[in-house]
């Protein structure tokens, strides 16, 4: 009797085990192999702690790609993931469609509240919120201070382009240093994304008020010729292939001047992998007719796809992931210069992250002032400001981007780019009924 007993008890033990395990909920989590994305990979222990019942699988992957896999399963249907990380171009559009469950019901100590009002706009419709912000950013200048002073030169707070094309001439000394690096690896999301900009300084846009491209204007001529001269005289070889990764690692091993590109970079490049740390300084993102532009506006964020069966387990994660708590998980381990920034007012506000984080005020800046309603010269029909805010821009972006890249490698001439550009521009716009 006192065995059949053991015995049942044991097999009570067993089914209770196994039915923990059957409600154990699985969460897939695409996200973006960029450093604070894999930051939070190694911090999740803190998440499964606080959340017994929920597993996480996370498929980490290159921007492209990502950007690739996630738009073919949310339009297929797919339901391949659960949590997504995309940015503030896919999620307009995306809740537009009905693609992405709101973040309603949240806890109310998330505070919601406190994320920067440009940030929260670019990730709402329709006065909703359908994605919650990791980390935002704009863009701006990155500088070797040390190479600067040696040279007997000094960086305005407001550069102009022609400015910084005199500074790379006048540093740039290979192979032990180049001018400037700068993005070129071909996708809507890495060349297209800094040389829009660029082009907005000039006074270009991607459309007139009736949907025309504008690849076949005179701004556009000077600005792509502008880019692909100066990296082609004072960049790195084999730039065409170099997106924000590749430069950052450049950057962080001493090779570069100068670098513009994401604020999110500056944690980076004066962190504990970085060798010129104590040497960098900061300034607003260079302009050249106008300043209208010239820095963009991004959040990569975690969205919930309508499709998932899961949509209360991925709101506690995407609520842990992007806490006030969080950042100060970050903080206890790496300090607070590697918190995630560009998305809380409290982040700035916070004296022991804005002493750890020189450059805090800088971003802030950038961030507040990027305008993707009236961000050019001229008047535009689109909200956006390195991208366009509609849906056949993902690819136009990216056949564009590939033509600028085989001009900044020589294939064939800025001219030959930008006709091609604007034919292609033109028959995929029309294709979509502009």
């Amino acid at each position: 009797m006192k065995i059949q007993k053991r015995l049942a008890a044991f097999v009570a033990c067993l089914m209770a085990f196994g039915a923990q395990g059957a409600y154990a909920e699985k969460l897939v989590i695409a996200t973006v192999n960029n450093g604070d994305m894999v930051r939070m990979q190694t911090l999740t222990d803190d998440f499964t702690r606080q959340n017994p019942g929920i597993e996480l699988e996370w498929v980490t992957l290159e921007e492209t790609v990502l950007r690739q896999k996630v738009t073919q399963d949310i339009a297929a249907k797919g339901g391949q993931f659960d949590v997504l990380t995309i940015g503030t171009y896919e999620v307009p559009l995306w809740a537009k469609k009905n693609w992405l469950v709101a973040l309603d019901g949240m806890p109310e100590t998330w505070d919601a509240g406190d994320f920067l009002e440009p940030i929260r706009n670019g990730l709402s419709h329709e006065g909703k919120l359908y994605a919650a912000p990791f980390y935002g950013e704009s863009s701006m200048m990155m500088y070797r201070r040390d190479l600067f002073r040696a040279h007997g030169i000094s960086m305005p707070d407001e550069p102009t382009w022609g400015q910084v094309y005199e500074f790379a001439r006048t540093i740039h000394n290979p192979p032990e240093v180049y001018g400037i690096c700068l993005r070129g690896k071909a996708s809507w999301g890495e060349n297209m994304a800094f040389i829009t900009t660029v082009a907005n300084s000039f006074g270009a846009r991607w459309f007139d008020e009736n949907w025309r491209p504008q690849f076949d204007q005179p701004e556009w001529h000077h600005a792509v010729s502008f880019y692909v001269d100066l990296l082609q005289n004072y960049g790195p070889p084999g730039v065409s292939t170099n997106g924000f990764n590749e430069t950052l690692a450049l950057m962080n091993t001493g090779k570069c001047a100068m670098w513009v590109d994401a604020t999110v970079a500056a944690g980076f490049v004066t962190g504990k992998d970085s060798q010129v740390a104590d040497n960098m300084d900061f300034a607003q993102a260079p302009h050249a007719v106008t300043r209208r532009g010239s820095n963009w506006l991004w959040a990569w964020s975690l969205a919930i796809p309508a499709g998932t069966k899961k949509a209360d387990a991925a709101k506690k994660f995407i609520a842990w992931a992007t806490s006030k708590e969080y950042s100060e998980l970050v903080a206890s381990k790496e300090g607070w210069r590697a918190a995630p920034p560009g998305t809380r007012k409290s982040l700035y506000a916070n004296p022991e992250y804005r002493k750890a984080a020189f450059f805090a005020e800088r971003v802030l800046k950038a961030i507040e002032t990027a305008d993707p309603i009236t961000g050019t010269l001229r008047p535009k029909p689109y909200v956006g400001v390195q991208f366009v805010a509609v849906d056949p821009f993902q690819g136009i972006g990216t056949s564009v981007g590939q033509e600028f890249s085989a001009a900044l490698a020589g294939r064939q001439s800025v001219a030959e780019a930008l006709e091609k550009a604007q034919a292609l521009t033109e028959r995929e716009m029309k294709k979509a009924g502009f």
